[in-house]
């Protein structure tokens, strides 16, 4: 019986599938995304993170730890150089998964996935938002003097711009429909 055994075997023997986990946790750790289906995907990210959350410690022993995971010297010192530094407010989930559909040919249902810190399409519109409070004392000095100036620029704009009496200086348009009106310069000389 498999009462309470969570973990999902991936249809491998034990050395077949930590070789597997090892080479994909590689793969993402040095592209940033991969392509995968969902049941290795879900078994990935239990695999990476853990490992993700011990390289925010640079040290000797976790660099090792790391490496006995993934066997990878490029993807350790990846991991270690870039990585750790841009997740190490992030206090887990380091992973996302978004599903792609099933594939062609045996109907498996796919997936990506990839390190949220890495994907520009949603960190670049969840840009920090400098958060703004109202008070009764009044607002900050930059946000006078950025009003000042501006008030300033519109002033001077104002004083610059002539004043131009419209009624005065418009003259009269002659209003010829598009089908009677002439065609080139000896038409527009004989009507005059």
């Amino acid at each position: 019986m498999r009462h309470g055994k969570k973990f999902n075997h991936l249809g491998r023997k034990t050395a077949h599938r930590h070789a597997m986990l090892s080479n994909m946790a590689c793969s993402l750790i040095e592209h940033k995304r991969i392509s995968t289906t969902l049941a290795k995907a879900k078994a990935l990210r239990v695999y990476v993170e853990p490992i993700i959350t011990k390289s925010k410690d640079d040290s000797t022993h976790a660099r090792r730890t790391a490496f006995s995971y993934l066997k990878s010297k490029e993807a350790v010192t990846e991991l270690f150089r870039n990585i750790a530094p841009k997740i190490a407010d992030r206090p887990g989930g380091y992973c996302r998964i978004i599903r792609t559909g099933y594939r062609l040919g045996d109907n498996a249902e796919m997936c990506m996935i990839e390190l949220v810190d890495f994907n520009e399409v949603y960190t670049a519109g969840d840009a920090k938002k400098a958060t703004t409070r109202r008070s009764r004392r009044g607002g900050s000095t930059t946000k006078k003097a950025e009003t000042t100036e501006t008030v300033d620029a519109v002033a001077e704009v104002v004083e610059e711009t002539p004043v131009v009496e419209a009624a005065e200086e418009t003259p009269a348009v002659d209003e010829t429909p598009a089908d009677e009106a002439p065609s080139t310069d000896e038409e527009k000389k004989d009507e005059e």
